[in-house]
């Protein structure tokens, strides 16, 4: 385990995506989940690599959160 106590750079992105959208904040949301997916991604694949793995329950809840704060931020 790494110093910061995350084992890979993805749990790091989805703890930072997770805060802001504890603090609603949907611009720096929004760039943590593109940085989420290129985490869990990068180093797979090649042409017609399909995804395989499936999210976390931790990365799913946070999805789901960014959604709802999306549709919030349109009313």
């Amino acid at each position: 385990m790494a110093e910061n106590g995350f084992e890979r750079l993805s749990d790091a992105v989805l703890a930072a995506l997770v805060l802001a959208l504890e603090q609603k904040d949907l611009a720096v949301a929004e760039l943590l989940s593109r940085a989420l997916e290129m985490a869990m991604t990068r180093g797979a694949g090649g042409k017609g690599f399909v995804e395989r793995r499936e999210f976390t329950a931790g990365v799913e809840k946070a999805m789901n959160q960014m959604d709802a704060l999306r549709k919030q931020s349109r009313s």
